[in-house]
């Protein structure tokens, strides 16, 4: 499968709890922090949930 490089680019503070979580458990903790992931649909959903907050590259 492909893999995914998640990055947190925006701050989680003043966001809702739930976005909060969703950043815990793609497995990111500080801005400009990355991680690699294998490309599957949930995944892609807690992409889509804090799509405004991070940002996605294939590689």
């Amino acid at each position: 499968m492909a893999k995914l490089q998640i990055t947190l680019t925006r701050s989680v503070i003043g966001r809702p709890e739930t976005q909060r979580k969703t950043v815990e458990a793609l497995g990111l903790k500080k801005t400009n922090s990355s991680v690699v992931v294998e490309d599957n649909p949930a995944i892609r959903g807690q992409i889509n949930k804090v799509s405004h907050l991070v940002t996605v590259e294939k590689q």
